[in-house]
Order: C-alpha cells, then sequence, then structure tokens
C-alpha cells in the first residue's frame, strides 16, 4: 500500500514520531485542528535502503513534517470491535461446541499465563468459561474477578447470594424454575460480566443453562428480517424496584453497532416494562419479541450441566442468556456472584498477549 492510497489527514493523525505522541505513553501531543487544513503528502519515499517492503518515509506539505510508517502496519486490516459478533464464535446449541467446554483447573489457571489466557479469550470468543476447583469458601468469585478486572458493585452489593431466601426481592432467590435471561437489563451500564460460584448443590434440579443469544438473534435476522428490525429498532423500558431501589433503562433486545452488527443482547421477561408505542409500532415489537423468544427457549439451543461445589461460571451478560431448573425447596443450593466488565477481562487478555509475543 502506498501512503498515497489513504486519506491525507488520517494517514497524518496516525504519526508516532515523538513531536506528535508521547513517548512513554503513546498518546497524542496535539489536536486535530492543529493540524494544516490543506493537508497533503509532499514526498514519500521507501524506508531503509529503497525497500518499499519496509515501509515509507512522508514529508508533509505545507509545514514539512516527516512521518514514518512501516509497511505492516499500512496493511494491517482493521480490527473487529471485540463486542460486535464479527469477533466471536457462535454456537446455535451444546452440540456445535465441538470441543466441549472451555474448562480448567483453578490451580492450573493461577499458574500458567497461557492457560488464563486460553480461558479469558474462550469468554471473549465463546461467551463463558468454567474454572473447576475454586476453593469452596466465602467471597470466592470476588477473588476470580479480580484475576481479570474489577467487581462491579450493584444495589446487589459485591457480592449476592443465589440460594432461597424467606422474603426474595427476586426469583433468582426462590427455588422456582428461571428461564433463559439476561441479568440487570434494568441498569445503564448493564454488568458486562457474571460470575456464579457454586458452594453447595445438593438440591434435586437446579442445572444450570447457557444459551447464545448472538446466535439466536443472527438466525431471526436470517429467517424474519422485519422481527430484527423491529427488535433491534425499538428502545424497550426495562425495571426493577423494592423497597430501597429503583432502576429503570431504556435499551433494545437486540443491539446493533452502526455497521448493523449483532453488539448486546438485553432479555428479561421478569423486568420488561410496559412498551408505550403507537398501535403499529407495539404489534410490530411482540411479534419479534414472540419470534425471538421461540428461538431463546428452544430446548436445543440450550446447554445445560450441573455446577458442583468449586465450580466458578463465568460469562458474557451482553450476549448469552443463563437459566436454571426448579430445585427441591427442602434441598441445599447455594451459589455466590458478583458482576465485572468486559473491558477489563479484554485489557488482561491483550496484556497476556503481548507477553506471550515477547521473545524469552
Amino acid at each position: 500500500m502506498l501512503p498515497t492510497d489513504v486519506p491525507a489527514l488520517w494517514l497524518r493523525d496516525n504519526c508516532t514520531c515523538a513531536d506528535c505522541r508521547d513517548p512513554l505513553t503513546g498518546q497524542k501531543l496535539y489536536q486535530i485542528t492543529d493540524l494544516p487544513e490543506q493537508l497533503a503528502v509532499g514526498t514519500a519515499r521507501p524506508l531503509e535502503g529503497g525497500a518499499s517492503a519496509n515501509g515509507w518515509e512522508v514529508v508533509w506539505a505545507p509545514d514539512g513534517h516527516v512521518s514514518r510508517y512501516t509497511a505492516q502496519w499500512l496493511e494491517r486490516a482493521a480490527d473487529p470491535d471485540p463486542r460486535t459478533e464479527d469477533a466471536k464464535d457462535l454456537w446455535g446449541s451444546a452440540a456445535s461446541l465441538a470441543d466441549g467446554l472451555p474448562e480448567t483447573t483453578w490451580s492450573a489457571y493461577l499458574a500458567d499465563d497461557a492457560e488464563r489466557l486460553r480461558m479469558l479469550e474462550a469468554v471473549a470468543r465463546l461467551g463463558f468459561c468454567l474454572l473447576r476447583g475454586v476453593p469452596v469458601r466465602d467471597g470466592q468469585s470476588q477473588q476470580v474477578a479480580r484475576t481479570f478486572g474489577f467487581v462491579r458493585e450493584t444495589n446487589y452489593g459485591t457480592q449476592f447470594e443465589v440460594r432461597v431466601e424467606e422474603r426474595p426481592n427476586n426469583l433468582a432467590f426462590t427455588n422456582v424454575a428461571i428461564t433463559p435471561h439476561t441479568d440487570n437489563p434494568y441498569r445503564d451500564p448493564v454488568p458486562t460480566l457474571q460470575l456464579l460460584h457454586c458452594l453447595v448443590n445438593d438440591a434435586e434440579g437446579g442445572d444450570s443453562g447457557l444459551v447464545d443469544g448472538f446466535a439466536a438473534a443472527a438466525a431471526l435476522r436470517e429467517s424474519d428480517v422485519e422481527a430484527f428490525a423491529a427488535l433491534t429498532g425499538t428502545q424497550v423500558p426495562f425495571a426493577f424496584r423494592d423497597d430501597v431501589t429503583e432502576l429503570s433503562a431504556h435499551s433494545p433486545l437486540i443491539a446493533t453497532d452502526p455497521a448493523g452488527r449483532i453488539r448486546e443482547v438485553r432479555f428479561n421477561n421478569r423486568s420488561l416494562g410496559t412498551l408505550r408505542l403507537p398501535a403499529a409500532q407495539t404489534e410490530a415489537f411482540y411479534a419479534g419479541y414472540r419470534a425471538f423468544a421461540r428461538l431463546l427457549l428452544d430446548p436445543e439451543r440450550q446447554l445445560t450441566f450441573k455446577l458442583g461445589p468449586g465450580d466458578c461460571l463465568v460469562f458474557d451478560n451482553t450476549r448469552l442468556l443463563h437459566a436454571r431448573t426448579a430445585f427441591a425447596r427442602g434441598g441445599a443450593r447455594h451459589l455466590q456472584g458478583c458482576y465485572a466488565d468486559l473491558d477489563g477481562l479484554l485489557s488482561t487478555v491483550a496484556v497476556l498477549r503481548r507477553k506471550e509475543a515477547q521473545p524469552c
């Protein structure tokens, strides 16, 4: 690629010389308005002895500024947004997870950076990972979260207890079946990661389930364009309230980026508020809502497993829906959970990749 094949202002804005970027932080030292209005490539010559394969040196007009660009940088394709479907491996059923569950032991995860990277990359690509053998004691979900990011405190605290409560403020704290859903859709921003750590699970029932919401949304787009358009184009009210909390947020059930790529799913029938729109728009939404729900609630799409003591599930709350079967009220079932965020996890992935790429 020649430097003259790309927009001049974009190329100049990506100059990495010490006059343009701080050598320590890599941050820009100028505003875009500081660059000349009539910016143009004055001259361009190959770097290092005339070999254009190594890159180019550009002298800019009208100010004579000199920039250098490697061929590798000029030819690099655009990185996909790690939050969109383009950066994911979608799975429509348990059977499509050909390599089995992305899992490892807690001891291996802590001891081996490569193993930790493998698990965190699984969360980024597949939406989840499972850590076995996490110590069965209070507060461990938070300890897991801190290995890749930060705990997100909410009205449930830094940690919440998933067990039968006498006066529950959420159906999750009962023994009834919970259908596939995403957590906290009434929060803005929504917690993007959830962790669930099993302390005891002796009750009959109480199996966990996961559904790939991105795969279901992609299937809806393929099978029913109008339904997909209704769900991506309708802001839905979500709400939660108890004695001390009242939360609300408006978001589409399926959120896309400007290019139309799926970026977030919010689906929770327990928290969906009252839609107040013109009749035709309301009817279109509900037609799409039912079509999407049929896909998400299809048992063939659900990965089902039972968490045992010491198992910690880490999953993407903006992509995967989670569920639970009912369990016997007299049985013991106690999970501890917390929320975290994808930006911290993706940061840790990037740092571990850099470390892995460094020569020994």
